[in-house]
């Protein structure tokens, strides 16, 4: 999913502090065990994560898509004292592997299976930080949701903001077209300033406005 030269990229890793064991592990398990194992965030990304959270020091964050649980783990590195990470995932299938991921974090991480859909107008938090990186289909459905939960000055991040690059197709598949709304939505939403950052496949970065 890189839109950055491989050997940039390998240059960018070699050139940012390392991954934990905790998450090399959960890295080198997904990669042999896991279908689409592309879905991982992985060492450069997971940096970047760890360190936007760090800067920030959530109370409370938000993530929808939690696939095997790195990027929740990376997230997570950042709370503040007392803090919690909520995170969302409908695959029952990987609940016994992420549960084991998040072994050392149940007090700081609480796991949801379920459709995020259904879930979130269901959560009575505010947050600090959100993380969307589910299906493109419902990106722009998730910050609908999810905008009013963000306290002012709040941030919001959205994977996959550059797909492959698809982003600049003529013809455009239905993942596609729901990325480019999604990034055309957040552009002249007024109530977010916004950056996107050519990170990986692309992370959009939000910041609700205090209007």
């Amino acid at each position: 999913m890189e839109v950055l030269n491989p050997d940039l990229q390998l240059y960018a890793e070699k050139h940012t502090s390392p991954e934990s064991d905790e998450l090399r592990t959960i890295n080198r398990d997904t990669q042999a065990h896991v279908l689409m194992a592309r879905m991982l965030s992985g060492h450069l990304q997971g940096r970047v994560l760890s360190m936007i959270s760090h800067m920030i020091q959530p109370l409370r964050i938000l993530e929808i898509g939690t696939y095997t649980g790195y990027s929740a783990l990376c997230l997570a590195e950042g709370l503040r004292a007392g803090g919690k990470l909520i995170t969302i995932d409908i695959n029952e299938e990987l609940e016994q592997k992420v549960r084991h991921n998040f072994a050392s974090w149940e007090d700081k991480i609480d796991y949801r299976i379920g459709n995020a859909l259904d879930i979130i107008p269901r959560l009575h938090e505010t947050f600090d930080l959100v993380f969307i990186d589910a299906d493109k289909v419902n990106y722009s459905t998730y910050f609908d949701l999810v905008i009013d939960k963000v306290r002012p000055g709040g941030f919001m991040l959205a994977d996959n903001v550059l797909w492959s690059g698809k982003v600049l197709d003529k013809n455009p598949d239905a993942d596609t077209r729901a990325i480019l709304s999604f990034n055309q939505k957040i552009q002249h939403d007024r109530r977010v300033e916004n950056v996107l950052l050519p990170i990986r496949d692309g992370i959009m970065m939000i910041r609700r406005l205090s209007l």
